[in-house]
């Protein structure tokens, strides 16, 4: 029940604090993250830490690329 409390509190702030399209990266980061630090010895709030901050900058630098791709197409 802790564990799921923690990972509410942390779902809860990342989402009132991002906008949508980033939390969309962390969310996709933390899925994985989580599954792969469960599947490494019971880290899955660990894992979705991690993946959060990775998804959410994946996120920011796909979304850096397709602005400055479409500047150029114009």
């Amino acid at each position: 029940m802790r564990k799921i409390s923690c990972c509410f509190i942390v779902f809860a702030t990342l989402m009132s604090a991002t906008t949508f399209a980033h939390a969309e990266g962390c969310l996709k980061g933390a899925a994985v993250g989580a599954v792969a630090g469960h599947v490494a010895h019971h880290h899955a709030v660990l894992g979705a830490v991690g993946g959060c901050v990775v998804g959410h900058h994946m996120a920011a630098k796909a979304k850096k690329e397709k602005a400055a791709e479409a500047q150029k197409q114009q």
